[in-house]
């Protein structure tokens, strides 16, 4: 996957939504959407045809939070043979899933757990990557997650991430908000972060807000982008060029004009010149 020539801008398809992207006389002023794809990979029904009406209007990309691509036994068959029926129906413009574990043995958390940035977690994650990359004949995009607790390691999260790239030629997705999240929570340099990623290999960008817990920030998606994000975010421009932005909102959904009004701020933050963002 080459490096992208021009911006692009998306927002998550949420059904609350769903009428706005189908019946409209003209198609909502996004560039892509993205879904989850776990909501999708089933054989026919309502859900089926709602993501085969809205890919006639925009690009779609595939987004999964259930890969396990942390899991020490493995992936899933299943799951695999399942979200390649669904990429060979909607040719996304990505398929990403989350740097992160969630299923061992016949258990599924049905969270995403953190790992240990170990050389051990490494050669897991990669043979990982290398079968889902080789299931679903395409290049992945792996995200950073948002974490609450650190697990002894022997390397930078950035730094496995660059490894991860290095070893398996996967592609990033950059959470800006994860970043911010969990920089808070764990004290290091959001911008050390920014420097030690590949900077080419992001291919997408996700801004989202977060809500502050007891102790720690928490990830939840239910609030408007902060100022925090969005000035991680134009830093983070300067380090990759042109990428597709996409804004996450899963609770407290607003209607489908506040999204648009949040994205036209990625697209004029996208605008400004280099130096203007120093």
């Amino acid at each position: 996957m080459g490096m992208a020539t021009s911006h692009t801008f998306g927002l998550g398809l949420r059904k609350p939504h769903y009428g706005d992207f189908l019946d409209g006389d003209a198609p909502v002023a996004v560039d892509f959407v993205e879904v989850i794809s776990e909501n999708f990979m089933v054989e026919g029904g309502r859900p089926l045809d709602v993501l085969r009406r809205v890919r006639e209007r925009h690009p779609v990309a595939l987004h999964g939070v259930s890969m396990s691509l942390g899991s020490a036994d493995g992936l899933d068959a299943d799951y695999l043979r399942r979200l390649r029926a669904l990429v060979d129906a909607v040719e996304p413009l990505f398929v990403s899933d989350h740097l992160s574990w969630s299923r061992i043995g016949g258990f599924n958390s049905h969270d995403l757990l953190p790992l240990p940035y170990t050389l051990e977690a490494l050669e897991v994650v990669c043979a990982n990557i290398h079968r889902a990359q080789d299931a679903l004949g395409r290049t992945m995009l792996i995200e950073n997650p948002s974490s609450y607790l650190t697990l002894d390691g022997e390397m930078s999260e950035w730094a496995f991430l660059d490894q991860i790239c290095a070893r398996t030629g996967c592609d990033l997705l950059l959470d800006v908000n994860n970043i911010v999240v969990s920089a808070a929570n764990h004290g290091f340099d959001a911008l050390a972060y920014l420097a030690g990623i590949p900077a080419e290999r992001v291919k997408q960008i996700h801004l989202a807000g977060h809500s502050q817990g007891r102790d720690l920030l928490i990830d939840t998606h239910d609030k408007p982008v902060p100022i925090s994000v969005w000035s991680l975010y134009a830093q983070a421009l300067e380090r990759t060029g042109p990428v597709a932005t996409m804004i996450e909102r899963d609770d407290d959904i607003p209607p489908l004009a506040d999204l648009l009004d949040e994205l036209a701020m990625a697209r004029q933050i996208a605008a400004l010149p280099a130096w203007s963002l120093a």
